[in-house]
């Protein structure tokens, strides 16, 4: 089988590769085939931001930019894109661009290493904010650059060039030139592709399909954040891959009368930023699900499908009560979210099934919605233990409820004792305790090295009683209500 040659264009060129083996990460092909250098390698994981380029694809008429770690980016995947890397921003007479002059004027760099990174999550926050005339605040900096990590600094100057940027005369990408070079890119759907080449890369649905059937040994991917860990540290390869980031139905986000349908292989992202827009309480939750340029990548299909018990999305859409669509050339099947998993991460997938799509039921008046992220760190860090509750309150009575959990057992999984508890019962205090002793004992987490399970367990019940004093109005325990002060800000 041969290889497929990725196409994508850089610095205004089209750049072709043949031979690439399908497991091979973007930033070994650009510090070791294109000597770019300037995009180091830090954690190998999407975690230091070290990495971080940015991507840029056609969306209705115009350039939608994303800044992604390119050490778990596969580098096929990029295939039909746009790449800037840190060494295409300055101009041709050597002038800096104002995400590099704003570094330098704000003294934003010490050791350097991881400087690129942090530079090039600028060019993103800059042609997404400064570019459209929004205002880069201290708040939005500091969401935007949680995927990049510095050891020097203390961080306060990094985000004072963030903010530098849009007061520095502004630097434009010609991106109607690049939608034209892209538009040349642009691949036509065939009927009946032969599964022929180490990296499947379909473009519609039943392409895809088609291929399933007919490589059941490929391996999946829908964004590789979790598939790139499994080339970068535990050094595997894949005679095959199938994936799915390019088929156009599953990228889609559908608004039913009573469902959100959210496509297998939209970010996730875009796919928080549907959810929050309809449930603005989940804003901080979903800033913290990964670092920025993690959520630019990953997808919430295969965030699903991968299945880890400490995945975030799951207990947030078992709790709102989401059903899943698997679809395959045979036909569809769809069923409840937490009656996808079967065991630490198995699920019920045929081996010629995919996930196609997450249906997310709309909001109704009288629910009462917090989504608890328990972890070392605030930002950017693996949940020790998540929980969600979604409960509609009416005249004080719980009618109906919906609890996932993350972190307590082999699967992400829904608290069925403690809906009981609180289904169709007055909302007290006392039945919150009740549901805080049913979820304690409900499951039997494990100890490693996030937390121990007497703490989980601990939790589970502490954040149930949390969830009722928030019912009650009382906000001062939540971070959510505090506020950095942006007139202390230098």
């Amino acid at each position: 089988m041969e290889p497929r040659t990725i196409r994508f264009f850089r610095r205004g060129e089209l750049v072709s590769l043949d031979n690439v083996p399908p497991e091979r990460t973007l930033l070994e092909v650009l510090r070791e085939d294109l000597a770019c250098t300037g995009t180091k390698e830090g954690c190998g994981e999407g975690d230091c931001g070290a990495c971080t380029v940015v991507l840029a694809e056609a969306h209705d008429g115009a350039l939608k930019y994303r800044a992604i770690n390119s050490c778990i980016r596969l580098a096929h995947s990029i295939d039909g894109m746009a790449l800037w890397t840190v060494e295409d921003l300055a101009a041709d007479d050597g002038s800096l661009h104002p995400a590099q002059e704003a570094m330098v004027q704000c003294h934003g760099s010490q050791c350097g290493f991881c400087t690129p990174g942090f530079v090039m999550s600028m060019f993103g926050m800059y042609q997404n904010h400064v570019c459209k005339g929004e205002t880069i605040t201290r708040e939005l900096a500091q969401e935007e650059l949680s995927g990049n990590l510095c050891r020097c600094t203390g961080y306060r100057p990094i985000f004072d060039a963030a903010r530098q940027m849009e007061r520095l005369p502004r630097v434009r990408v010609d991106e109607q030139g690049v939608l034209a070079m892209l538009s040349t890119l642009r691949v036509e759907p065939v009927d009946a592709p032969p599964p022929t080449q180490p990296y499947m890369l379909p473009q519609t649905l039943p392409e895809l399909l088609v291929l399933r059937a007919a490589a059941p040994d490929a391996q999946v991917i829908a964004g590789g954040t979790d598939v790139g860990l499994w080339v970068t540290k535990m050094h595997m390869q894949f005679p095959r891959v199938l994936d799915v980031t390019q088929v156009r139905e599953l990228r889609r986000i559908e608004p039913y009368e009573n469902h959100l349908a959210i496509g297998a292989a939209v970010t996730l992202t875009d796919a928080f930023a549907a959810l929050v827009q309809e449930r603005p309480q989940l804003q901080t939750f979903a800033r913290r699900f990964a670092g920025l340029p993690v959520r630019n990548s990953g997808t919430l299909g295969g965030n699903i499908a991968n299945g880890s018990p400490i995945g975030d999305s799951m207990p947030l859409l078992i709790a709102l009560g989401a059903h899943v669509v698997l679809l395959s050339t045979r036909g569809h099947r769809d069923l409840p979210l937490e009656d996808f998993y079967t065991g630490y991460r198995k699920n019920v997938l045929a081996v010629d099934e995919v996930v196609a799509w997450i249906k997310v039921p709309r909001p109704v008046a009288g629910q009462v919605l917090r989504a608890y992220k328990i972890s070392k760190r605030y930002d950017d860090d693996i949940s020790a233990i998540c929980l969600v509750v979604n409960a509609s309150i009416e005249n004080g009575v719980v009618q109906q409820v919906g609890i996932g959990a993350g972190g307590v057992a082999a699967t992400p999984a829904r608290a069925r004792q403690a809906e009981a508890v609180l289904r169709g019962r007055p909302w007290t205090l006392e039945r919150s305790k009740e549901a805080a002793a049913a979820l304690r004992a409900e499951f039997q987490p494990i100890s490693d090295m996030r937390a121990s399970a007497e703490y989980r367990a601990t939790v589970l019940g502490n954040l149930m009683q949390r969830f009722w004093l928030e019912s009650q109005g009382m906000q001062q325990i939540n971070l959510e209500s505090f506020l950095l002060d942006e007139a202390a800000t230098p």
